[in-house]
């Protein structure tokens, strides 16, 4: 066999190699496209089945429900362990809120209170969001309708529908007011808007709840940043409670003229004073510190368990 033959024999014989290879690798390649394609359609068939979904593309929210699952068993455990810190040492003393007030051009008033609760912040987030925190806020006289909007787990936005009291002075009455409520666990927050406008324009604000470290001289001269380094520092005796701000603003349909405006802004602001009275009240209850030493054991246990239970049932709420 010459030279040139060799050559020819050399080339067919690369030519065939690289075909080969080529329907190899795209074999390989198909057959993991495939089988990714089965354990994706095989993942998105047990999701639909875990939450009911009869649509294909509602997986993906699926998957973010079991993530959230997975937070919330986090959540739960880290609130346990905050509790037991409680159970240990309940002493708390309530302190006046700060509020300040000012008038922006155009509205009634803008109201920003801030106070300290001697409970966690996923406790007091609950208190908040509870669609039967009537028996908690004595100012909310009923709540006619509540709708969920949006569900995502940790964030839900609701329409709700309620009658409000107000008293000043002498005075009192109720007032129906409709509200869009933007509630999310992951950085305790609830917005509200005003959906329905009345004699109310504008009606909006945003309670925010932050963790405080109780007893944070435990950890001198270190500065804890976060619950896990506080918790390790005290050696889970560190009480975690909250600092709890709530802004809002409220501009009439139609401003009225002192003197009456001055006492719709003292309405506002009694009205605000109360909620707050009203969540330290229902705080003291959660700790037991309203109860006889008797009761106080099993009542404290009762409320240990419920208000665990709250964490996992919040996703549930929109049943509710």
């Amino acid at each position: 066999m010459d030279d040139k033959e060799m050559a020819k024999l050399f080339d067919a014989t690369v030519d065939r190699w690289k075909e080969c290879s080529l329907a190899m690798n795209s074999a390989v390649v198909g057959s993991l496209v495939q089988f990714q394609k089965n354990i994706q359609n095989s993942l998105e068939g047990r999701l639909r089945q875990l939450v009911n979904i009869k649509h294909p593309t509602d997986a993906t929210r699926a998957l973010a429900l079991l993530e959230n699952e997975s937070v919330i068993g986090s959540m739960k455990a880290s609130l346990e362990k905050q509790l037991e810190a409680w159970k240990v040492n309940p002493f708390w003393v309530d302190q006046p809120p700060e509020i300040k007030v000012s008038v922006p051009k155009g509205s009634l008033c803008n109201l920003n209170a801030k106070f300290k609760v001697g409970l966690p912040p996923d406790a007091v987030f609950n208190i908040v969001t509870d669609p039967d925190n009537k028996r908690v806020f004595k100012n909310i006289k009923e709540v006619s309708s509540r709708k969920v909007l949006l569900d995502e787990g940790l964030r839900q936005v609701v329409e709700v529908e309620q009658a409000a009291i107000w008293r000043f002075l002498l005075w009192s009455g109720t007032i129906t007011v409709n509200l869009i409520v933007d509630q999310n666990r992951k950085d305790y927050t609830v917005k509200f808007k005003q959906g329905k406008s009345g004699f109310i324009k504008r009606f909006e604000g945003c309670w925010k709840i932050e963790p405080l470290f109780v007893d944070e001289q435990m950890c001198r001269p270190y500065k804890p940043r976060m619950w896990s380094d506080y918790d390790s520092c005290t050696q889970g005796k560190g009480r975690v409670g909250s600092v709890v701000s709530l802004d809002q603003l409220i501009q009439p349909a139609l401003m009225p003229p002192p003197p009456i405006s001055w006492y719709l802004r003292g309405i506002t602001i009694r009205t605000t004073e109360m909620l707050v009275k009203d969540l330290f009240v229902e705080a003291a209850r959660l700790r037991c510190t309203m109860n006889s030493e008797g009761d106080k054991g099993d009542l404290e246990g009762s409320v240990h368990h419920s208000m665990l239970d709250s964490v996992y049932g919040f996703v549930d709420m929109k049943q509710r």
